[in-house]
C-alpha cells in the first residue's frame, strides 16, 4: 500500500508532498485509520537518559516541525517523536525550491531553514498530544538572531517547552541557518552549554522534574573536533548526543543533477558517514553519555549498525520517506535485538 502512495506522492513537488502527507496523517489519526493493515511495532522497551522508551526507534526532527501530527506518528509505532526544529519567533525559512529528491541515490537535499510557526504554536500542540511515545523537542535560533545572542533564543525555547517535553534536543548543526554550526566550537559552545545547564537546573527545581538535554551535531567535522566536543559535553553536564545531522558532502551523489544544490544531504548517501561519526563519539564518550543515532537508516541492518557503533536509540527520516511505515517495526526489532546482545556481552 505504501509503495502505491509513494509513487503518487513522488509525482508531486517534494514540499507539497510533505505537507499533503502531514494532512493525510492527521486525518487518518482522527478517523482511527492509521493502524489498519500496519505491522505492529514489537514491545522493545529501553531506558536512556533516565527515560523509558517504548522502543528504540524515533522520528527525527524536521518531519513534524510544528507538532501537528504527534499522535499520528505515535500511532504508527514510533517509540519517540522529535518535533521541531522550533525557534522563538515564527519564520518562513528559505525561499523555495528548498527540498530535492535524489531518488536514484535514495537521498534528499534540503535547505528549509528552520521554517516553523514559532515556539508558542508548538507548545499549543504539545499540550494537546495524547501519545504513549516519548516526545522530544528540537530547539534552534531564529535566522535574524546574531550568534552573540544565540543563547537567548535557545533559553527562550527551553523555558517554553520544558514542561511538555520528554527530552530537549539542541540543534547546533543545521547547515541551513548561516553561521549556526559555529556554535559547535570553542567559546560559543562552552557559553551555550553552560547557560543551558544553569537554566535546566533552575527549571528542574521549578517543575519538580528533570528533562534531559541532548546536543545534535554535524557529520562534517574531523574526528579530533568530535572528540573535543565530546569532552565539552561531558564537562558541562549534558545528557546525550544526537549524531548526526545532514551533510554538506556531495562526493557520493556527484553525478546527480541536484548535487550542486545547497543544503544538507540525508538518506542512503549519509549512512556510512554518520555511523563512522557515531563510532568516534562512542569511543570518546566512554559510556558517559548516550548517543541517539540518526542518518541514513534505510533498513533494519542500518539500524543495527548504528547500535553496534555505539548508539542507544535511533531515528528515522529519509528512510521513512523512501521505505514507509514498515521500517519502524523492522528497525525497532533489529535495534532492540542488538541492544540485548550488547547487554549480554
Amino acid at each position: 500500500m505504501y509503495q502505491l502512495a509513494r509513487s503518487l506522492l513522488f509525482r508531486l513537488n517534494p514540499e507539497t508532498a510533505h505537507n499533503l502527507t502531514l494532512d493525510m496523517l492527521g486525518a487518518g489519526q482522527r478517523l482511527g485509520l492509521l493502524k489498519l493493515g500496519m505491522r505492529k511495532t514489537p514491545d522493545a522497551p529501553v531506558k536512556v537518559m533516565g527515560i523509558d522508551f517504548p522502543n528504540p526507534v524515533g522520528l527525527a526532527a524536521g518531519m513534524d516541525k510544528d507538532g501537528d501530527c504527534i499522535d499520528a506518528f505515535g500511532a504508527m509505532g514510533f517509540g519517540f517523536i522529535e518535533v521541531g526544529t522550533v525557534t522563538p519567533l515564527a519564520q518562513p525559512g528559505n525561499p523555495s525550491p528548498r527540498l530535492f529528491r535524489l531518488v536514484e541515490h535514495e537521498g534528499i537535499i534540503n535547505r528549509m531553514g528552520f521554517n516553523n510557526h514559532g515556539v508558542e504554536h508548538l507548545v499549543g500542540n504539545l499540550r494537546k498530544a495524547h501519545t504513549n511515545a516519548v516526545i522530544g523537542v528540537n530547539i534552534g535560533k531564529n535566522k535574524i538572531t546574531p550568534l552573540e545572542k544565540a543563547n537567548d533564543d535557545y533559553l527562550t525555547c527551553l523555558r517554553a517547552v520544558y514542561p511538555w517535553a520528554g527530552y530537549i534536543a539542541v540543534n547546533l548543526s543545521s547547515p541551513n541557518t548561516p553561521g549556526l554550526r559555529e556554535l559547535q566550537f570553542g567559546e560559543h559552545l562552552r557559553s551555550l552549554l553552560s547557560a543551558l545547564k544553569e537554566e535546566q537546573t533552575a527549571l528542574a527545581d521549578k517543575y519538580g522534574r528533570y528533562v534531559p538535554i541532548a546536543i545534535k551535531l554535524a557529520p562534517d567535522m574531523t574526528d579530533d573536533e568530535l572528540r573535543e566536543i565530546a569532552g565539552e559535553l561531558v564537562a558541562c553536564g549534558m545528557d546525550g548526543v544526537i549524531a548526526t545531522n545532514t551533510t554538506l558532502e556531495r562526493e557520493s551523489v556527484a553525478s546527480h543533477p541536484y548535487s550542486t544544490e545547497t543544503g544538507g544531504l540525508s538518506g542512503a548517501p549519509l549512512t556510512s558517514l554518520s555511523t563512522a561519526k557515531i563510532r568516534v563519539l562512542a569511543e570518546a564518550l566512554e559510556g558517559k553519555l548516550p548517543i541517539i543515532g540518526v542518518g541514513g537508516i534505510m533498513n533494519a541492518g542500518d539500524a543495527a549498525e548504528k547500535i553496534k557503533a555505539g548508539a542507544s536509540l535511533v531515528q528515522l527520516y529519509t528512510g521513512f520517506i523512501y521505505r514507509g511505515p514498515t521500517l519502524i517495526a523492522d528497525a525497532s526489532e533489529a535495534a532492540y535485538l542488538e541492544l540485548r546482545k550488547m547487554d549480554k556481552a
